[in-house]
């Protein structure tokens, strides 16, 4: 039995295509809906799934096209994250058989697929204990990297691709001077559709590693958030999946963790330590003008179309990047609507890695950075927020 799955976010059709091909079908994925058209025609599929959502010829052009320019009666199923009765009932009208809203598990999927075709006479033994969900966001996750030879969680990261659909990792290699860049490439083989590798031959420090990574995943059309999280996973990879479900279900661009201890939460650090991060975060509060508990964990999760905002132009310090982030996004927004557009999220899990690359000797370095951003950025107001003051002079005089 053949089926045709079509969308044009790639890393939702891979574990689809992967999960039935083991049940025994056979599985053609396309991710451009005028050349799906024209494979289905060559392929003649026993089953169609499709995404409503896809730019140009969207999913209901497609149905349109088998049922009425093609007169055909090949079973359709939608599988979509729109969930507008108009267009659900407008799917039926067209002919569609099921319609499927993202999230869902492939484990449903599947069972509405045997439904409505059968299930092939060979077919493997599913592992319903180890479910994955389809999610209706793609999103891609910046790895900075420098002489991690020793300390990367590969099999963490593995086992997080294997369980969460919809993420692609982008480990960046920033000049390592150990075997990072082999034991990246040994990560990424096999896996190419969800690790990418960029390799940086010189060191540029972690805000230029994790800047030249932002924009690199930017130029893949299918994500929908990309963020940054630190190699030795001080924060854990479900807390970084919560941030993305807090941007995906809001009008945030960014969310960003906060290691602020609750009730519940694991956040480990050293008691000198703490007492220098509070008083850079007293400062950097200042700065931003934001009441900011915690700007430097790392990690963060961005709405792609605010990427080229935050990471164009190159950082004027090594480390304390994310404050000239969010500094760039009150330029360009102005103070209150960049307020608006700012999440922190505090994390269930922090814990000071051993290695840290960051000594107690840099800590003290980092405020004269922060003087340095301040000079740097001082009186650059963002051109909006001027036109609307001026305009509200206008108003009350």
């Amino acid at each position: 039995m053949k089926i045709l799955a079509i969308d044009d976010q790639q890393l939702v059709l891979l574990p689809l295509q992967k999960r039935l091909e083991e049940l025994g079908y056979i599985v053609q994925i396309e991710t451009n809906a005028e050349a799906a058209i024209e494979l289905y025609n060559a392929f003649q599929p026993d089953l169609v799934i499709v995404d409503i959502n896809m730019p140009g010829v969207s999913g209901l052009d497609i149905v349109k096209y088998i049922r009425t320019s093609n007169q055909a009666s090949t079973p359709i199923m939608v599988l979509s994250g729109n969930t507008n009765d108009a267009i659900i009932t407008e799917g039926f009208e067209l002919g569609i058989n099921d319609y499927m809203k993202k999230p869902l598990s492939l484990n449903e999927i599947c069972a509405r697929v045997k439904r409505l075709i059968g299930a092939p006479e060979v077919t493997s033994i599913m592992n319903k204990s180890n479910n994955v969900i389809i999610q209706q966001r793609c999103v891609g996750v910046v790895i900075p990297c420098y002489n991690e030879e020793e300390r990367l969680l590969s099999k963490e990261f593995l086992d997080f691709i294997e369980k969460n659909s919809g993420y692609h990792l982008c480990f960046v290699n920033d000049g390592s001077k150990d075997k990072t860049l082999e034991v990246l490439h040994n990560l990424q083989q096999g896996r190419e559709d969800f690790i990418s590798v960029y390799d940086c031959e010189k060191n540029g420090g972690k805000a230029e590693a994790v800047r030249l990574g932002m924009l690199h995943m930017a130029k893949k059309e299918d994500l929908d958030y990309i963020g940054f999280l630190d190699a030795d996973l001080s924060t854990d990879l479900s807390d970084f999946d919560d941030l993305v479900s807090t941007i995906e279900t809001s009008n945030f661009k960014i969310v960003s963790g906060s290691r602020i201890s609750r009730m519940g939460a694991n956040i480990t650090k050293e008691s000198a330590r703490k007492i220098i991060s509070l008083t850079i975060n007293f400062i950097i509060r200042k700065i931003l003008k934001m009441d900011f508990k915690d700007t430097q964990c790392g990690a963060k999760i961005f709405h792609k179309d605010v990427i080229d905002i935050a990471f164009s132009k190159k950082f004027v310090t090594q480390w304390i990047f994310d404050v000239e982030i969010f500094k760039r996004m009150t330029q360009h927004f102005g103070l209150q609507q960049a307020k608006a557009m700012l999440c922190e999220q505090p994390l269930k899990r922090w814990i000071h890695a051993d290695g840290s690359k960051l000594s107690m000797k840099d800590s003290a370095k980092i405020i004269f950075q922060l003087a340095e951003i301040a000079w740097v950025y001082r009186g650059q107001s963002n051109k909006n927020e001027m036109e609307l003051n001026a305009t509200n002079l206008v108003l009350n005089s």
